[in-house]
């Protein structure tokens, strides 16, 4: 008989560790009876909507005002005999923890860690939270070795470092390709640099439209293209003016937001992740998957997943100047360029493959 896992993920955005949150309920259906539990003024409803995957919808807010959430999350958990709950987004702790003392079940909980630690966990609050948890999965070397520096031993759960996967990529062929090029303006020798997650001060695409001054500068003919949804209108507003006074309006597009990120990535050169200590880098991935060449940020997760000037290139945190130096590098040499792009595929479809991570996900849930 199948064990019952929830999926959680409550967080009102999309990016990254939400539609992880996604692919995992739907990989794991083969092994548990899988029910997910989204945020009612969330974004994940598209990726249930009219299929055959069962969801619920928890409003929250905040942590100050979560019993209602909590509440209704351990009647799911009792209704449907939940055995483990498996959350994703930080924030979410503390109502999963209560909605896992307020059911009969009393379900055990393991959270994916997306996020970085910083400092102790020491108090009575945190004591109280890690009790409860019986397993954490950080995305990185990098962040187990936080939890355990910030988690005491004695209330410290099981630690387990589980890589993200990424979907199999479907690859366009040549017409394909050539007629979404088309459709985004992208014009024959144009050198493509694109940029994928959302926008936010934190994800740094102002270091990318200065690192793409410096270029213009230079004299390479580079065009820089960003897809994501914006988090507030006023920062895309910062950076549109930012465009305009740097007399970028050619070279710079915003494109809004798309659920294919993988067929944009393969007609762009190169694909840059800027922010100052992503986590793990799932975009990083997606890219290197497609065989296009990436350039990431010299600190946090990309350490664990480019093997600099070989299958990426690193550049110097939150530096528009080596960013720049970097792109130029694929720029002025675009066999290097195509040689990082297909060394780089080896190694995502060798180490990042959904199919793998996910076959490791199921065992460590189905020993819990």
């Amino acid at each position: 008989m199948k064990k019952k896992l929830l999926e959680l993920c409550l967080s009102p955005d999309l990016g990254g560790l939400e539609l992880y949150m996604v692919r995992a309920a739907k990989a794991l259906v083969d092994d548990f009876d899988v029910i997910s539990v989204i945020n009612t003024d969330g974004k994940l409803q598209q990726y249930y909507e009219n299929t055959d995957h069962r969801y619920e919808e928890v409003a929250k807010k905040s942590n100050l005002f979560m019993f209602g959430a909590a509440k209704k999350i351990a009647k799911i958990i009792d209704d449907n005999a939940i055995d483990i709950v498996h959350l994703h987004w930080t924030k979410d702790i503390p109502v999963t923890v209560m909605a896992k003392l307020l059911s009969k079940k009393r379900p055990k909980l393991a959270q994916t860690r997306n996020m970085t630690m910083t400092r102790f966990k020491d108090d009575f609050y945190h004591r109280f939270l890690y009790r409860n948890i019986d397993l954490m999965l950080p995305v990185t070397h990098q962040v187990a070795d936080q939890i355990a520096r910030f988690i005491p031993e004695t209330i410290r759960p099981k630690v387990e470092v589980l890589y993200m996967g990424s979907d199999k990529p479907e690859i366009l062929n040549s017409e394909a390709m050539q007629a979404y090029k088309d459709e985004l303006d992208i014009e024959t020798d144009e050198f493509v640099i694109g940029m994928v997650g959302r926008i936010e001060e934190a994800k740094g695409q102002y270091l990318l439209i200065e690192a793409a001054e410096e270029l213009k500068a230079e004299g390479a003919a580079v065009k820089v293209m960003i897809v994501g949804h914006a988090m507030e209108a006023s920062y895309q507003e910062h950076l549109q003016k930012m465009i305009v006074d740097k007399g970028l309006e050619d070279e710079i597009v915003f494109l809004g937001f798309t659920k294919n990120p993988h067929r944009f990535m393969q007609a762009c050169d190169a694909v840059v992740l800027a922010t100052p200590c992503e986590t793990f880098g799932l975009v990083v991935i997606e890219a290197m998957q497609v065989g296009t060449a990436v350039v990431a940020t010299n600190q946090c997760g990309p350490l664990e997943i480019i093997e600099d000037k070989r299958s990426g290139l690193l550049f110097e945190n939150a530096s528009s100047r080596d960013l720049a130096d970097k792109i130029k590098m694929l720029y002025d040499d675009r066999n290097f360029c195509r040689t990082l792009a297909e060394n780089g595929k080896v190694s995502a479809l060798e180490r990042f493959s959904n199919e793998q991570q996910f076959q490791k996900l199921s065992k460590i849930l189905q020993n819990l």
